[in-house]
């Protein structure tokens, strides 16, 4: 951030591939840490993984590849759970 990031992109290695959620007590303290947006990726499997990051870390955003490429969990699925959660979406 004193160098000029604009936001952070968080890739915990050691979840990445796993599909068991995000490592949300490093981007809790990442984002208490900063204060430019902090993005959570790696470790999405599941749509509540998502709701977590946002309700648990306070994440800026979240974000998955594999998952969605592999036809493993839909998008709308995603976006289902975090309206049910009170989170809103963008919609795209």
């Amino acid at each position: 951030q004193r160098l000029g990031a604009g936001e952070l992109m968080v890739n915990c290695i050691d979840c990445d591939g796993k599909k068991l959620g995000f490592d949300l007590p490093l981007l809790r303290a990442i984002k208490q840490a900063v204060d430019i947006p902090v993005i959570a990726s790696s470790g999405a499997g599941h749509p509540d993984h998502f709701v977590a990051a946002f309700q648990t870390a306070n994440v800026d955003a979240a974000l998955a590849a594999g998952i969605f490429h592999r036809n493993e969990v839909a998008i709308a699925d995603v976006k289902g759970a975090l309206r049910q959660a009170g989170l809103e979406p963008r919609d795209l």
